[in-house]
């Protein structure tokens, strides 16, 4: 009987470390199959990042449409300049890496992003809900609004948008542009005339051939500031559109490095040096086309 119940103790005491030892052998399985090799996932995301592209390819391709003073634009030399262009240059630089501008047309500069045409927009691109289903913005850079010049001797006829509003006017604007969608919310019930570029959309209203123009804030102000004697500016921005650069989707080692980019640069005055180069003087117009 003893020989027996010694026998038991000894098949229990087996059975239980085979059972411990088979629970120790699933729980290191399972360990292995939840994490990845060390590295592995957050290797794998660097390996995909734009950044990681750039530094390998040591340029920086930035999309952009040179037409947008004074974010971008074209020098008597030909070459693209602009506060979008300074930053850009600022950015290539600290990087390490060369700089490439892409000049794109505006209604194909999201496509051109997402079939690797270049790295990153970096043109006065206004933040849309619609937009940003297509890919990741960055902290905002600077926030403008839309805003209306007028004909001279429609002065005191016209204070706000709401005036403009009514089936007699002809507001012009550009193509595809938040000035697009945002004529055609507040003035409906006006003729809206689109133009490929604002420069087409501008001269209208300075050669009498539309009442208005609806644009951005920075664009108009300069315009308006060489036509004085022939328009009238309604400066107060009836929006609120904050201007961000965009990166394909996916790529949050990218998003991480622009957001403190931006911070840094605004922190160490270099941002607002440029800023007040471009938006403080107009002594840049002279190198203009």
């Amino acid at each position: 009987m003893k020989k027996f119940i010694v026998s038991v103790f000894y098949a229990a005491v087996l059975m239980l470390a085979l059972l411990v030892a088979g629970c120790g052998s699933e729980k290191k399985d399972a360990a292995a199959t939840a994490a990845p090799a060390e590295g592995g996932a957050s290797s794998g995301i660097w390996e995909q990042s734009t950044l990681n592209k750039i530094l390998k390819n040591k340029v920086l391709r930035v999309g952009l449409e040179a037409g947008y003073m004074p974010f971008e634009l074209k020098s008597k030399s030909g070459d693209i300049v602009g506060f979008d262009v300074d930053i850009a240059k600022m950015m290539a630089e600290d990087m390490g890496v060369k700089l490439e501008l892409v000049n794109t047309a505006w209604d194909g500069i999201i496509p051109a992003l997402l079939t690797d045409k270049f790295d990153i927009i970096m043109s006065g691109m206004t933040i849309t809900p619609q937009r940003n289903l297509q890919v990741n913005f960055c902290d905002p850079y600077i926030v403008v609004g839309q805003t209306i010049f007028i004909r001279k001797d429609l002065e005191g006829k016209v204070k706000s948008y709401k005036d403009l509003d009514d089936p007699k006017y002809n507001i012009a604007t550009k193509l595809g542009v938040t000035a697009d969608y945002a004529s055609k919310k507040f003035m409906g019930k006006a003729n809206i005339k689109l133009y490929e570029t604002e420069q087409e959309g501008a001269m209208e209203v300075l050669n009498g051939k539309a009442d208005a123009f609806v644009y951005d804030l920075p664009y108009n102000a300069i315009f308006f500031a060489q036509n004085k004697d022939k328009l009238v500016f309604l400066d107060q921005p009836f929006t609120f559109e904050p201007l961000a650069w965009a990166v394909r989707k996916g790529d949050p080692d990218f998003v991480n490095f622009l957001n403190n980019y931006l911070a840094q640069i605004k922190g160490d005055g270099r941002y607002q040096a440029a800023y007040d180069k471009w938006f403080g003087t107009t002594d840049w117009l002279a190198d203009i086309q």
